[in-house]
């Protein structure tokens, strides 16, 4: 059945030499994988050069409910992503977010709020002038809402630990090793309220914000199942070095 959604590129793998697979977040479908031919050619209705990380794309796709690997027949940009092509943070924000993704959305059912949050997010972060070194951490933070797993910061209160865990804050010790110091959960609580739009005002040394993401990414894998490391997440620290 022939149908027209837009899409967000996770990630791609090589299947053979002529094709590739690329994993992308639909509107209408959720996550899919799409079989995508490897090879440029004039005649071809899809172009790799659309599939860089974070593109984001209107496809009309060949959609088989029963089919595991789905066929696009016609795509084409939404918006041309020439920041985050060449600007070279930017360019490593969206490896570090794609892979991000690609990890935590495992989902085949579709979620409006969350397509759009991530659609208006890229737009946000193409078109940004200055001022992207907190993206990410807005990014992450705000995710877990649209994932059901964002902590509880109405249980917080001065002194208490925050318990990674279970997402609370504490007052006594956790019987786990997955929480943070009363010091380091009053710093977590006050990210609780970073946005796009506050970011600019949050400072953060490069120790700072290597634990804050490192932590943060803690979080996600004790309440994603099956989330594992994140790879670039080594080029992504050495960029902010």
């Amino acid at each position: 059945m022939l149908s027209k959604t837009r899409g967000i590129v996770l990630h791609s793998i090589p299947y053979n030499d002529k094709y590739a697979i690329v994993y992308i977040y639909t509107e209408s479908f959720g996550r899919v994988s799409y079989m995508v031919a490897r090879q440029k050619g004039k005649s071809s209705a899809v172009s790799k050069a659309l599939f860089m990380p974070l593109s984001v794309l209107e496809m009309e796709v060949d959609h088989q409910p029963k089919r595991d690997i789905q066929r696009i027949k016609e795509c084409r940009s939404c918006y041309l992503l020439n920041s985050l092509s060449f600007d070279p943070v930017k360019n490593v924000l969206a490896l570090f977010l794609s892979e991000l993704l690609y990890r935590a959305i495992k989902e085949t059912e579709p979620d409006q709020r969350l397509f759009q949050f991530l659609y208006e997010s890229i737009h946000f972060l193409e078109y940004a002038e200055s001022g992207v070194a907190n993206f990410h951490i807005v990014f992450m933070m705000h995710l877990l809402h649209y994932l059901g797993v964002f902590p509880r910061g109405d249980t917080y209160q001065s002194g208490f630990y925050f318990d990674l865990q279970s997402g609370t804050f504490r007052a006594d010790i956790p019987m786990h090793t997955h929480f943070l110091t009363p010091e380091d959960s009053l710093f977590f609580y006050r990210l609780l309220r970073i946005s796009f739009e506050n970011m600019s005002l949050y400072a953060f040394s490069r120790g700072d914000r290597r634990n804050i993401i490192r932590k943060i990414l803690e979080y996600y894998q004790l309440h994603l199942p099956g989330f594992s490391g994140v790879r670039s997440l080594d080029i992504l620290e050495n960029l902010f070095d």
